[in-house]
């Protein structure tokens, strides 16, 4: 595409003489003859160099550069000043207002046009650079988009996991049913504790609590569905599968519950009475996010995860409960014992209930 020169001078003559310049070159040229025309037509025009002369009515030279600088889309487009005023500091004067250079009249023909020539070069460049910077913070901002989604798939997923689903770059997330193994933990004597202790002491030991907990689960791939206070609930076989999640899942509640043992022996001198309570099952769930734009979550509904949710309610400090339809998966990995059958709340059918008290050796 050819450059595009605008010539401004409030002479006719000059103007014709400049036209007559640079018309065997492949320019395309527009004339103004005054400061305010040319700053209208560099507005329409939108020229690549602007021949600019010193002395005008209504805008001089210096006004014109000046008011290009302040605007945003010329700012970067060279301004050869071209003036019969050739003092140091006339041409001092020029380059401080933003022109990019200065010659004098009555000029040489093969010196502007070098001139002219070199400033087309200077703007090439500066185009060249402006496209690389675009490209740059497109790049940036792509790869701040996926920082941000990887910090939102932390929410929920290990970090091998979470760099697992970037990699397939396809949506995990979407509505689905899937068998899973869910898991809800429960601290016994959370409730009594929180009303009696101090607000920030609650703080404390849920923090240290979740950390503790969060760094299993993440040992074990599960994925984090929630935490509520003292709740957290965590899913196996999804988004991602899971090979033989049943047992990974009593693996990770056998540690936990060990983990808490030992926790309890520092709450105990503190005079906080907790425990983990553990419910959880194997078993198909409706799987998907929900919630609204500005705060997203991933859920599962359906009968497993009351299940599981009943069984932590049911499940005393130390102990890990599952249904019948779980432990027969399990019963060649680990030592249980059964209970009598529980009448769950919001199930229609008393459920056989085993705690699980350690992987065989």
């Amino acid at each position: 595409m050819a450059n595009k020169i605008l010539i401004v001078d409030d002479e006719p003559f000059n103007l014709d003489l400049l036209e007559q310049e640079l018309m065997d070159y492949d320019y395309v040229l527009e004339r103004a003859t005054d400061g305010v025309d040319a700053l209208e037509k560099a507005d329409s025009f939108s020229p690549d160099i602007i021949l600019l002369d010193y002395m005008m009515p209504k805008m001089n030279g210096l006004e014109v550069v000046r008011a290009l600088r302040q605007s945003e889309r010329h700012k970067s487009v060279p301004v050869i000043l071209l003036t019969a005023k050739a003092t140091q500091e006339d041409k001092v004067a020029g380059l401080d207002a933003g022109a990019d250079d200065y010659v004098t009249k009555p000029f040489d023909s093969f010196e502007l046009l070098a001139r002219v020539r070199a400033m087309l070069r200077i703007k090439e460049l500066h185009d060249q650079l402006e496209g690389w910077n675009q490209k740059l913070a497109e790049k940036v901002q792509q790869q701040v988009g996926e920082l941000k989604r990887m910090e939102r798939l932390k929410r929920y997923l290990s970090p091998q996991i979470a760099e697992t689903i970037l990699e397939k770059e396809e949506n995990l997330f979407k509505t689905h049913r899937r068998e899973i193994t869910i898991v809800f933990l429960d601290l016994r004597g959370f409730t009594a504790f929180s009303d009696n202790a101090e607000p920030e002491e609650v703080m404390d030991l849920l923090r240290d609590y979740h950390a503790e907990m969060g760094k299993l689960i993440f040992k074990f791939e599960g994925t984090l569905e929630r935490f509520v206070g003292d709740g957290i609930v965590v899913i196996f076989n999804d988004p991602l599968p899971c090979d033989d999640h049943g047992r990974k899942a009593v693996t990770m509640a056998l540690e936990m519950r060990d983990r808490v043992k030992e926790l309890r022996v520092a709450w105990i001198k503190k005079g906080y009475d907790l425990d983990l309570g553990v419910g959880l099952a194997t078993g198909y769930a409706t799987l998907g996010t929900i919630g609204f734009e500005g705060r997203m979550d991933y859920s599962s509904v359906g009968n497993l995860p009351n299940l599981a949710a009943r069984m932590c309610n049911e499940a005393k400090g130390g102990q890990i409960l599952t249904d019948q339809k779980t432990m027969s998966r399990l019963e060649d990995s680990f030592d249980s014992e059964a209970f009598e059958e529980f009448q769950l709340k919001g199930l229609s059918r008393p459920v056989k209930v085993f705690n699980i008290v350690a992987a065989k050796a």
